[in-house]
Order: C-alpha cells, then sequence, then structure tokens
C-alpha cells in the first residue's frame, strides 16, 4: 500500500529543478494552480498542457509517474465526467436514453473539467517530488514569516505540515498491518463482495484512527522530553538561499500565467 503512494514522496533525479529554492517551487505552483483556474479556453488549456510537459521533462520523472499521482483521483474525475455531461445542454445530441441526454457540449465541458483536474494534481505533484519534507518546511515557514505581523505563527504551520507528511506513511502502514491481520483470519478483501469490502472497510477506520492518535501523543511526549518549545531561537542545518535561478523559474511561470489570462481574452 505505501508502494502505491506517490504523493509525498521524494524522487531525487539531481535535476535541476530538484536544487532551487523551495520558497520558488511553492510560488511557481501557486501561480500554475490560477493558470488552471484562468485558462478558460481549449487554446489556453493546450498550451498550458505543453508548458507542464516541459516542465515535468526537465525534472527527469518519467512522465508516467506524475500520471500515476492522479491515478486515486479517477473515480472522482469519471463522476465529475457524467455530471457535466448530463448537466450541461447544448450542441449535437451524441446519445439518449428516455429524458436523459447527452450534449457535445456536456461531453465538452467534462473533458475539459477532467483535463484541469489531471494537471492540477499531476503537476503540484511535482513539488513533493523534487522536494524533501524538511525543505518543504522550510520553505513554508519562509514564506509565511511575513505574516507574524498579524499574529500567524510560520513555525506552527510548518510543524504541522511537516508531521501531516510524515504521518502519511505511518498511517498506512497501520492500515496495511492491520489488513493482513484480517487476511490471515480469512477475511482476504480481494476476495470479497463490494458490499463486505465496505464494511471492513468501515472496521478499520477504528483500530488506524486509535493507532494515529496513539501515535501523535507518543511524538509529543518526545519532544516534550527534548525540551521541544515553539518559538524558541534556532538555527537551521541548511539555510534557505535565494539564487538567480529561483528569479528566473519564478518568473518562467509568471510570463505563462499572463499569456494564459491572455489567450482567455482573445
Amino acid at each position: 500500500m505505501r508502494e502505491k503512494l506517490l504523493i509525498g514522496r521524494l524522487i531525487d533525479t539531481g535535476s535541476p529543478v530538484h536544487g532551487l529554492d523551495p520558497r520558488a517551487k511553492l510560488t511557481a505552483m501557486l501561480l500554475y494552480a490560477a493558470m488552471v483556474v484562468a485558462a478558460r479556453s481549449w487554446p489556453a488549456l493546450l498550451g498550458l498542457t505543453a508548458f507542464s510537459f516541459i516542465v515535468m521533462a526537465s525534472t527527469r520523472i518519467p512522465l508516467r509517474t506524475y500520471l500515476k499521482a492522479a491515478k486515486p483521483l479517477r473515480v472522482l474525475m469519471l463522476f465529475i465526467l457524467i455530471v457535466q455531461c448530463l448537466a450541461v445542454k447544448g450542441g449535437r445530441v451524441l446519445a439518449a436514453a428516455g429524458s436523459w441526454h447527452v450534449d457535445s457540449a456536456g461531453l465538452e465541458a467534462g473533458a475539459y473539467a477532467v483535463v484541469r483536474m489531471v494537471l492540477l494534481v499531476s503537476f503540484t505533484a511535482l513539488l513533493t517530488f523534487t522536494t524533501s519534507p524538511g525543505q518543504l518546511n522550510q520553505g513554508v515557514e519562509g514564506m509565511l514569516r511575513p505574516f507574524t505581523r498579524i499574529g500567524i505563527s510560520p513555525e506552527r504551520l510548518a510543524l504541522m505540515t511537516g508531521i501531516a507528511l510524515r504521518f502519511i506513511p505511518a498511517i498506512l502502514d497501520e492500515a496495511q498491518t492491520i489488513m493482513k491481520a484480517q487476511a490471515s483470519r480469512g477475511a482476504d478483501m480481494k476476495e470479497l463482495p463490494w458490499k463486505e469490502k465496505a464494511r471492513m472497510l468501515t472496521a478499520l477506520l477504528v483500530p488506524v484512527t486509535v493507532g494515529a492518535f496513539r501515535r501523535a501523543e507518543d511524538l509529543t511526549a518526545s519532544m516534550e522530553s527534548r525540551g521541544y518549545r515553539l518559538g524558541a531561537p534556532r538555527t537551521q542545518y541548511r539555510p534557505l538561499i535565494w539564487s538567480y535561478r529561483d528569479t528566473g523559474f519564478v518568473a518562467v511561470f509568471v510570463l505563462m500565467c499572463l499569456i494564459v489570462v491572455w489567450i482567455g481574452w482573445i
């Protein structure tokens, strides 16, 4: 189960993108999300797709790895496609069944929504593929540093982000252990019908949740025993250094964002 999880996993290929400042990559991801929202036509979306492939290829990570990151959401994508096909009317009637019919406008709207979701999920996986959890925490803390003037603690948010990323594989390991214990007692999920699988998954939530709370309590006790205190002055083992490459990387995303907005207004 843990091997199937791609989001949150570092894939170090030594590419130039891996060596960028995490603050630059976080800024680029925010700009990319704005581009996905601003792309309101097929030419803008296709241009954004080509741009995404170029940036993904620069990380030296296979494209199929990015597509696998969006695979867990395939059911949601199918649901969105069906809803759009049935809700949006216009154009030619492609299929009909009683009072229900699928029009070309609905199919186009559904395909457009699915492509946008695939791009957003696949491309934002680049952030975790090229950035270690520690660097990501430093980047989040660095970007939120100006908000200390209005009472927001960047250190607290960075700590929450780091613990959440590290808890994901731990919780998956706990779930896999429980599923193996159930299979050893004859309850193999692969051989059960869908109703029984749903019932087993519901029963799985209780021990996994209890285990997560137990790990959280152990982590809290461990941090307190070592004298960890939020807000205490501390140094960084590897301080973040912004370079001209980071500026260029962000500038490329700003330029692409302007192009997408301009195409949308044509």
